[in-house]
């Protein structure tokens, strides 16, 4: 299995490690980086270009599904 396969399979939204909706936490899961170079990132993008940055964050969030072990109601 390649390295862009397994990311792909493990690309999940993380709401517990997130502050909205655990987008930037998911992808920083999936590449296997600190989450706080993803919110960075995603802070510079949403500068140049914020429309399109909101209209992304929005599509991640409904298209990427909630990691299994993350409970859906987030309940401790």
């Amino acid at each position: 299995m390649s390295r862009l396969e397994r990311m792909r399979r493990n690309l999940a939204r993380d709401p517990r490690g997130g502050w909205i909706a655990g987008i930037c936490a998911g992808v920083a899961r999936a590449i296997n980086v600190d989450v706080a170079f993803v919110r960075v990132a995603w802070v510079v993008v949403t500068v140049f270009a914020w429309k399109l940055a909101v209209a992304a964050y929005v599509v991640a969030w409904i298209l990427m599904p909630v990691r299994d072990d993350t409970p859906g109601d987030l309940d401790p």
